[in-house]
């Protein structure tokens, strides 16, 4: 699967760091604002 600018991006759940706490939040809970989503692989493990 490859996503490109334009697209709509699939639905996921992550945890996020917001005002002080871990919170899971849906990508679809954000419908209709912009977001930024950053992936950083393999970050903060031992590889």
């Amino acid at each position: 699967m490859c996503i490109r600018p334009g697209t709509v991006a699939p639905d996921f759940e992550a945890q996020a760091y917001h005002q002080g706490e871990v919170k899971k939040i849906k990508l679809s809970d954000l419908r209709g604002r912009w977001v930024v989503v950053c992936f950083y692989p393999a970050d903060f493990t031992f590889v």
